[in-house]
């Protein structure tokens, strides 16, 4: 059993973060497995609030360190050594975190370098896009085998993306699935060729900034965003007033004056993002 104390913050990098060209990217970074625990969601949490709070960022980025792993889920080490009190509120503050993500009005990619299994499939799924380097690795939530369920937001994300009862076929089998069956099921948007982690990476940054200004109005793509995560939780019609109120907004907005300007100039807009 560890002697380290799980409960508390660390100077230890376990997150980077690094923003250019308008896309912000958020690295777990305890290679091999990335497996987080509080600490590195403490600074997940600051790395999210970050990006949302910088004006310059318009798409968010999420991948894991190294070769082999996006995430293996939450560290077993410290689920071993603290009481069932802390690992409460550890769960806790994990879902607040996700739905920090999943809330923020910027496009978030999660780009899948390697394995992504447990709790790393959960932080995938609060991403709205997945991308996935070809051949690079498994994804499933096997939680079953320890005897507990995905708590990180597994089983509810799951549901929603492929369905109620194949979401509990996959948990309760504790499948792993290949990146080709995950996009079959709708978990993985798209795969990318890549040599290694690195042009994978390099690759999502460039398809990333497809939805960035000048090019696209990421002030508009966010709001598509929010209309969707938001307006599936509402009754249709609550859904239906939320999508008015940000078209409302995006009318007024100095994209939209450029678009429509640029629609009948015949030219290419130039949006600021604003």
């Amino acid at each position: 059993m560890s002697t380290r104390d799980w409960t508390k913050p660390t100077d230890e990098q376990l997150v980077g973060y690094r923003a250019e060209g308008g896309v912000a990217v958020i690295s777990l970074q305890d290679p091999p497995a990335n497996a987080y625990s509080y600490p590195m969601f403490r600074q997940i949490d600051d790395a999210i609030l970050r990006a949302r709070f910088d004006a310059d960022v318009h798409v968010i980025v999420v991948t894991g360190a190294g070769e082999k792993m996006f995430c293996a889920g939450a560290n077993i080490d410290m689920l071993k050594s603290v009481d069932p009190y802390f690992k409460y509120n550890f769960c806790l503050h994990a879902n607040e975190t996700l739905n920090r993500l999943e809330n923020t009005n910027k496009l978030v990619i999660a780009a899948i370098n390697g394995h992504c299994v447990g709790g790393g499939l959960e932080i995938a799924m609060a991403a709205d896009l997945r991308i996935a380097r070809r051949g690079g690795g498994k994804l499933g939530l096997p939680e079953v085998a320890l005897g507990v369920l995905p708590g990180t937001g597994g089983t509810q994300r799951l549901a929603r993306l492929v369905g109620k009862t194949k979401a509990i076929e996959l948990m309760v089998e504790g499948v792993n699935l290949s990146f080709d069956e995950g996009e079959k099921l709708g978990l993985i948007n798209k795969q990318l060729e890549a040599a290694d982690a690195a042009a994978f990476l390099g690759e999502v940054l460039a398809y990333a900034k497809r939805f960035v200004p000048p090019g696209r109005a990421a002030k508009a793509v966010g709001a598509i965003k929010r209309a969707v995560q938001s307006g599936l939780e509402m009754s249709f019609e609550s859904s239906l007033s939320l999508e008015r109120e940000l078209q409302q907004q995006l009318f007024q907005s100095d994209d939209a004056k450029e678009g429509f300007a640029a629609f009948l100039d015949k030219r290419a807009p130039q949006f600021k993002g604003r």
